[in-house]
């Protein structure tokens, strides 16, 4: 597995463990990585991932929450949550990643993590997000 699937994943982690509990991401990610192993650039990746969601959330939450049309954020399995949050950070602020690729990426983990229908929902909301993107979703962006 390639150093960003696994970041990509490793930051999933994160943030459902992060929607379970109510301190810091500092504080979080302190013993996050006291217990999760992982190589110096996942680990690097995963932390920028996951200050991203962080420093973007209510916006991220809004652009969910504007897809799922009739569902509370609650309402969604947290790991689809969580992986949708990741995307669509990736979508709107990782410029150095095609949409396109952030969407794949997704719908990978979600098949992983979540549950059998987890993959096409997720590709669905995030289909319907990219409709609204500034950007081509094909590419990378300087």
């Amino acid at each position: 597995m390639g150093r960003r699937r696994e970041g990509r994943e490793t930051a999933v982690q994160f943030l459902y463990q992060a929607d379970l509990n109510r301190e810091s991401i500092d504080d979080l990610l302190e013993h996050f990585w006291k217990i999760r192993e992982a190589k110096p650039g996942v680990r690097e990746f995963a932390t920028e991932l996951v200050r991203g969601v962080g420093a973007h959330r209510e916006e991220i939450d809004a652009l969910i929450k504007s897809a799922t049309a009739n569902y509370e954020l609650g309402r969604l399995a947290a790991v689809d949550r969580n992986i949708l949050r990741v995307a669509i950070y990736e979508m709107h602020h990782a410029l150095d990643v095609p949409p396109v690729v952030a969407i794949n990426e997704a719908i990978e983990v979600a098949k992983r993590f979540g549950a059998e229908e987890s993959g096409g929902f997720v590709n669905g909301i995030l289909d319907r997000l990219k409709l609204d993107l500034k950007r081509p979703a094909r590419e990378a962006s300087s």
